[in-house]
């Protein structure tokens, strides 16, 4: 496997980090990966390795205030204006790139958790351009009655603390609820992976677990209610192929209520190729999990079948 590393300057001249794992031949394929909240695009290395040895490529980029496409002190933080639409344009701007590099190639959309609803508005923005996508740990953005009143919260927040600063109260509201479906808890990851290496591996990183800022909350609820709007899901086509993919115990998804709301938006909206699949008492980083290499090659197998096979 080739690995490289380089940077996209943005049009207000920031420097993405991006990942780069190639096959030593012409890729039949390419793997754009959006990586998920309080992490960062070097932890998709293991999978990168399995999509490689079947002969595609992966790109994945770290998002604003992530590893280290983040400034120095700024971790959590997107930015002070339009931070949603920032990071979607800094993965269009690596999409025209991987484009521009493999022309020809198809490119499959690979999203996880927070990743998962940025490819929800990359699929009515720019879907037409994919031969498919995968949303790992994915939920319905507007299901949840209980977003409403975070976004609430999350503007009292930026008030009492300020925009870059990070909340007590909305951490404990989303990743201390998370946890505590699994107490008695070993560490405040618990809900990551079955596997302690895993979430060992993820506290031991310090590029991992930080708490994000009140402006990146804003930033993501929100972004949550035109992920499920009509006039963007109509926009969608119709016929491309989406695997949707959860831990059967990812506390993301309220009991694996928002995660079925998404996948009958997707149906209420006329898509034609959806592939879903709840894997039984997995957690949230399916990459990460105890069977990660079954659910691997799940993904792989599907890409082989669909999006692969459609453009072929």
């Amino acid at each position: 496997m080739l690995e490289r590393t380089f940077t996209l300057k943005a049009s207000d001249g920031t420097e993405v980090f991006v990942y780069g794992w190639l096959p030593e031949s012409t890729p039949r394929g390419v793997v754009q990966v959006a990586h998920g909240l309080a992490e960062h695009a070097g932890r998709y290395r293991r999978f990168a390795e399995a999509c490689v040895a079947r002969g595609l490529a992966v790109y994945a980029d770290d998002h604003r205030g992530h590893g280290r496409t983040a400034k120095e002190g700024a971790l959590g933080y997107f930015g002070a204006e339009q931070g949603w639409r920032v990071v979607l344009d800094d993965l269009y701007r690596l999409g025209d790139h991987i484009t521009g590099q493999h022309p020809g190639v198809p490119r499959v959309f690979f999203g996880h958790s927070m990743g998962s609803f940025l490819t929800q508005q990359v699929l009515f923005e720019r879907g037409d351009q994919l031969a498919g996508a995968v949303l790992s740990g994915c939920a319905s953005g507007v299901s949840n009655p209980l977003a409403p009143i975070g976004r609430f919260v999350a503007r009292v927040e930026r008030a009492r603390v300020g925009a870059t600063k990070p909340s007590a109260l909305l951490t404990r509201m989303s990743f201390g609820d998370y946890n505590r479906a699994f107490a008695p808890n070993r560490t405040e990851f618990d809900w990551l992976s079955r596997d302690p290496a895993e979430v060992d591996k993820y506290i031991a990183d310090d590029r991992c677990g930080f708490e994000a800022s009140t402006q990146l909350w804003i930033d993501l609820l929100g972004a949550m209610p035109a992920l499920g709007a009509p006039s963007n899901l109509a926009q969608l086509p119709k016929d491309l192929p989406l695997y949707l993919t959860v831990g059967e115990r990812d506390p993301l998804h309220r009991g694996l209520k928002d995660f079925h709301a998404l996948v009958e938006g997707y149906e209420r909206a006329g898509m034609r190729n959806v592939t879903v699949r709840v894997w039984p008492d997995a957690r949230h980083e399916i990459l990460n999990e105890t069977n990660r290499d079954e659910i691997t090659e799940a993904i792989l197998r599907w890409v082989d079948e669909e999006p692969l096979k459609k453009g072929s």
